[in-house]
């Protein structure tokens, strides 16, 4: 019953800006660092952006200064900012929940959105 639903993605001409959402349900929120994944079709899966349950975020040295990731805890939900999009930013843009425990670890996935940046 774990659902992580996005929202925000669409086409956009390069250098505009998009925001993803997504929300998470049936999980503890806050115990689990937030990430967003993108694959661009006959490519591998990327990770873009990450943040821990405590904040620290990092970034893919190819989105660094453009992307803004954060979290809103009372709203379970993971947010983000995407700004100066280029062409080769377009993906299908995954959410992604992870808590690694010592047994193991528990991984979640959401649907993708697609984001188009194209003039």
């Amino acid at each position: 019953q774990v659902q992580l639903v996005e929202s925000g993605g669409g086409l956009v001409q390069p250098g505009g800006s998009l925001r993803l959402s997504c929300a998470a349900s049936r999980i503890i929120f806050s115990l689990y660092a937030m990430g967003w994944y993108r694959q661009a079709p006959g490519k591998q899966r990327e990770k873009v952006a990450s943040i821990t349950s405590g904040g620290m975020t990092t970034y893919a040295d190819s989105v660094k200064g453009r992307f803004t990731i954060s979290r809103d805890n009372a709203k379970n939900t993971v947010y983000l900012q995407m700004n100066s999009l280029k062409p080769e930013d377009t993906a299908v843009y995954y959410c992604n929940a992870d808590r690694r425990i010592g047994s193991g670890q528990d991984t979640y996935w959401g649907q993708g959105t697609q984001v188009t940046v194209s003039s």
